[in-house]
């Protein structure tokens, strides 16, 4: 079988069984069967698999239908121009959180224009997606990372050894802000927030695969929100500025929320690309 053979066996066998893009998913399991990239695959079109590749590429076929997400099978994701090691203890970092990276860089240069060197928190990090992009873009900023599951921070330990930037984050194990050694200048939370009715509607990957804690925010989607706004006080340095991921149609209730426990708050909320309310970001008083 050659690449071209293999390429579109596979994609047609992915389009059959309703796996979106079928045929990015073949070059993505391809690629990774034979270590080459998009464009060397169609560079090569008449090179034959040998028996081993054939093989492991039917492996990983045969997970993809079983409904694991390709991330997993991979073992790596994309996550605002860089790659990212994950694996089935941490949630897959989303497009839609970039847009939570570029809002924390907005505020934390700004404040890093006025006082110099500040610290971070990012809460619940997972893979530590948001903490190694702060960490890559703020390179005078201090980073904490928090997450309950230690499995998660081996992970995210992972990433930033591959990114060199361990020495710039601590990661620690508690909840939400509790293990946080010290106030910080900015909170950046991509909490649960998934509602408990709305499990049985999400895709097979995510339902069956991706760990219920990262995902599972209770009866409204914001049981993790009140929580971390609950610890706030006496964990923020004066002025300090906190951003939170939320889901379709949370925005009304997280913004009097926030005004419960911060009344002088500045408080904006931004839409991802696909016009959804997604982050909401609260400067305090």
């Amino acid at each position: 079988m050659t690449l071209n053979q293999a390429l579109r066996s596979t994609g047609q066998t992915l389009h059959r069984a309703g796996i979106p893009d079928a045929s990015i998913e073949a070059e993505l399991l391809l690629g990774h069967v034979l270590g080459m990239s998009r464009t060397q695959l169609y560079t090569e079109p008449d090179r034959s698999l040998t028996s081993v590749e054939s093989d492991r590429l039917l492996g990983l076929v045969g997970r993809r239908l079983d409904r694991e997400p390709t991330a997993y099978i991979l073992g790596k994701c994309g996550f605002y121009g860089i790659d990212l090691y994950v694996n089935c203890h941490t949630l897959i970092p989303r497009p839609e959180t970039e847009l939570l990276v570029e809002k924390a860089l907005e505020l934390a240069r700004r404040r890093s224009r006025a006082q110099g060197q500040i610290a971070v928190a990012d809460i619940g990090t997972g893979c530590g997606a948001v903490a190694v992009s702060l960490a890559l873009a703020l390179p005078q900023a201090r980073v904490f990372a928090t997450d309950v599951s230690a499995p998660a921070l081996r992970v995210a330990e992972a990433n930033c050894r591959r990114h060199a930037v361990s020495g710039r984050i601590e990661l620690l194990q508690g909840s939400l802000l509790e293990p946080l050694p010290e106030p910080v200048d900015m909170v950046v939370a991509n909490l649960p927030y998934v509602r408990n009715g709305e499990f049985e509607g999400l895709s097979p990957e995510i339902r069956a695969f991706e760990p219920e804690i990262a995902l599972a925010g209770g009866e409204d989607g914001l049981d993790k929100i009140r929580h971390i706004l609950e610890q706030m006080p006496g964990r923020l340095n004066r002025g300090a500025g906190f951003l939170l991921e939320i889901g379709q149609g949370q925005a009304d209730t997280v913004t009097a929320l926030i005004n419960t426990h911060f009344p002088r708050a500045d408080i904006e909320v931004f839409p991802d690309p696909g016009g959804i309310d997604r982050v909401v970001r609260a400067i305090t008083g």
